[in-house]
């Protein structure tokens, strides 16, 4: 088995739609079962009741899928000439898995001939057929890289953490991205009041557990916020104890960044070490600045080190200028910030107290606010590129002609 096949056990899989067709409710239950794995938070699996003929007719109409895994009680001729029809609705690098009655070597040797992936013999382990699954999206789709989203502020007060727990609830609810959430302030951490849990751990106690791979310990670190959105729910930390080492915040974020495909991470009340060491293997970076000149300094030096530590690059850092109008006589504009800076805002939130303080301890309200729509909107166009912007994989997968070209090159040596 290659190194990129032993990652499907363990990593988040990338994004992949699955067709399970079968007429056992235990099959069916089985494939429902694949959605309550964190590694298939990607992935769309669709159990249909029905055979190879309920396959045919729903890829006449619906198109392509990644995946088709189709369980019948007979194989004969009959069933291979329907695969062959069910072929021509299929993409190329379509994987077939076929769940079948028995354990024969000659009927596995002649399926994977005709281009099918696997042969499983029912009844079917969930954790099976997880794992098969698992290395047949690895195989042709490789391994697909979370998104690292961190949020950090010019200077304090410009309302940092806002914006990542505004952010957040937009990427999981409104675009529908599995998110992740992480405070690295420790005991300074705002989280809790904004999005409303009782911190159940300290950033020393998840490095320690995340070292002794302790995953039933981390696993009740974890706050649901919603279906799409979870919260590492940390900030029970003392708050004059020094906090974890930029190593330990990085090991943290190896562990957690296979778990989701959105991870964000509010560095503002985070130690130096830590804001440099997520700030140089960020995907992304949303700063967030005031529209005035101590904030703005802070902004344009900030910039710089971060264009240092990144090889010269800023392209992946976005600016938010926040309490727009809190004293406009004396702010910046946005024309002369973008001049200034060299470096345009690519949202502008204004000052609306009303607003941020009804929400303080339910920052979610925020998006939902009529008084609040026209920066919500800008947010979320800026946030769509930052997520979207996908990461290319270092291992790519290996070659396969997969269920299609199987059978076309066994229709042509006939």
């Amino acid at each position: 088995m290659s190194e990129i096949e032993n990652q499907a056990t363990d990593t988040l899989l990338p994004s992949a739609s699955i067709l399970v067709f079968s007429k056992d409710s235990d099959t069916l239950d089985s494939a429902k079962a694949l959605l309550d794995d964190w590694r298939f938070a990607r992935v769309n699996v669709n159990a249909i009741e029905g055979g190879v003929e309920e396959a045919i007719t729903t890829f006449e109409s619906e198109g392509a899928t990644e995946i088709i895994i189709i369980q019948t009680d007979e194989i004969d001729d009959s069933f291979t000439e329907r695969l062959g029809e069910l072929s021509n609705y299929c993409d190329e690098g379509t994987a077939a898995i076929i769940i079948g009655p028995v354990n024969d070597v000659y009927l596995y040797r002649q399926l994977i001939e005709m281009g099918v992936s696997d042969y499983l013999v029912r009844p079917i382990k969930v954790e099976i057929l997880k794992d098969v699954i698992a290395k047949a999206l690895i195989q042709r789709l490789g391994v697909s890289d979370s998104r690292l989203i961190a949020f950090v502020g010019a200077k304090g007060g410009v309302g940092t953490s806002s914006m990542a727990q505004i952010c957040a609830w937009l990427a999981a609810d409104n675009m529908e991205n599995k998110t992740l959430l992480i405070d690295a302030a420790g005991g300074w951490s705002p989280l809790s009041v904004g999005i409303g849990f009782d911190p159940s751990a300290s950033l020393p106690e998840i490095a320690r557990a995340v070292e002794a791979q302790n995953e039933d310990a981390l696993e009740r670190m974890f706050f649901e916020a919603s279906d799409k959105l979870t919260i590492l729910a940390s900030g029970s930390d003392a708050m004059l104890d020094p906090s974890v080492s930029a190593a330990q915040y990085e090991a943290v974020l190896d562990n957690l960044m296979v778990k989701s495909p959105v991870v964000m991470v509010d560095l503002s009340g985070a130690e130096s070490s830590v804001k440099k060491a997520v700030l140089s293997r960020a995907h992304e970076i949303i700063m967030v600045a005031t529209p005035t000149v101590t904030s703005l300094r802070f902004c344009r030096s900030l910039l710089k080190e971060i264009s240092d530590i990144r090889g010269g690059e800023t392209g992946g850092v976005s600016l938010v200028v926040n309490q727009a109008g809190l004293a406009k006589t004396y702010e910046v504009s946005l024309s002369d910030i973008g001049e200034a800076l060299e470096f345009p805002p690519s949202a502008c939130v204004p000052y609306v107290p009303s607003v941020f303080l009804k929400y303080e301890s339910d920052i979610k309200g925020v998006i939902t606010d009529k008084d609040a729509s026209v920066f919500i909107g800008e947010l979320a166009s800026m946030l769509q590129k930052s997520i979207s912007n996908n990461v290319s994989t270092t291992d790519q997968p290996e070659e396969s002609s997969g269920f299609l070209g199987g059978l076309f090159s066994r229709k042509k040596s006939k």
